[in-house]
């Protein structure tokens, strides 16, 4: 079974999109009707802007959600059997999969990149990777450090991004480094995604996910939150809403893809990120970058 994957912020990169913009009809048309729904041109950001105006999540967001999205669209032999994405790579999955009309996936893109944006400057707070170290005591020291920091991102084994407090996350990378860990460092992001800290953006992303049309899709999105197949519109949204509080499964999601019969993993957008992380997760898996 083809499984098409979308990664999430992160892989955003200067020029991104310029090629589909210039090559097809169908990508210049969905650019075009993008800057419209979002009220500034954010092609000129992808094409020619510089690294720094493409890290404001609420530019790298949307950025990264068209670039997913638009290709997906001009994939000549483009038929998903199932899908998934890692945080925001969630909503490209659900307008591959037709959950989600592309005008209003886009809306809530940039919805949620304003709402989070806007939690992140409530309380200082960041993440941070940790490398070499099993998730449960990942896990188990987290939970002994005073104040917030959780598993935000179940990315691979031997790599679990934290999220938290920024005094909690220090003290966490301290205790982690000393327990052994190969690596524990800060990344260079706005906030505290995936954790506790994002509640407030959760009520806001809430209330507009609810207000949107889910349809039923055409095949199965194997969800952050339980990296199970979801095919239901209700529990897809229900499970929407929880994402940007809840860690991002993606050990376990692309172990339950594989064992649900996926043979084959296409990662749509800017980067390689997911295929990287796929062969760790495991190395027969055969993995193509669109």
């Amino acid at each position: 079974m083809k499984a098409y994957v979308f990664p999430g912020q992160g892989a955003q990169f200067t020029g991104m999109g310029k090629d589909l913009y210039e090559s097809s009809e169908l990508a210049k048309e969905m650019f075009e009707k993008a800057n419209e729904i979002l009220g500034f041109r954010i092609t000129d950001i992808m094409f020619e802007g510089t690294a720094e105006q493409l890290k404001e999540t609420k530019v790298t967001q949307p950025a990264v959600f068209l670039h997913s999205v638009i290709l997906a669209k001009t994939l000549p032999d483009f038929n998903p059997q199932m899908v998934a994405g890692h945080s925001l790579g969630e909503f490209s999955a659900l307008v591959a999969n037709q959950t989600l009309a592309f005008e209003d996936a886009l809306k809530l893109v940039s919805q949620r990149a304003t709402a989070m944006q806007k939690a992140c400057e409530i309380t200082p707070s960041t993440m941070a990777a940790v490398l070499g170290m099993e998730d449960d005591a990942v896990e188990k020291i987290c939970s002994e450090i005073d104040g917030i920091v959780v598993a935000a991102n179940y990315n691979c084994p031997g790599q679990l991004v934290i999220s938290g407090e920024t005094e909690a996350v220090e003290k966490a990378c301290e205790a982690l480094k000393e327990a052994g860990a190969k690596r524990a460092l800060i990344l260079p992001v706005g906030g505290a995604f995936h954790s506790p800290m994002m509640e407030p953006a959760r009520e806001e992303l809430a209330a507009a996910i609810e207000a949107t049309v889910f349809n039923t899709p055409i095949c199965p999105v194997y969800q952050n939150v339980n990296a199970q197949a979801v095919s239901n519109p209700e529990e897809i949204k229900k499970n929407l809403i929880l994402q940007l509080t809840a860690p991002v499964r993606w050990t376990q999601s692309v172990q339950q893809m594989i064992a649900d019969g996926a043979t084959s993993f296409t990662e749509v957008g800017p980067g390689k990120v997911l295929v990287g992380l796929i062969k760790k997760i495991n190395k027969e898996a055969e993995t193509i970058s669109a």
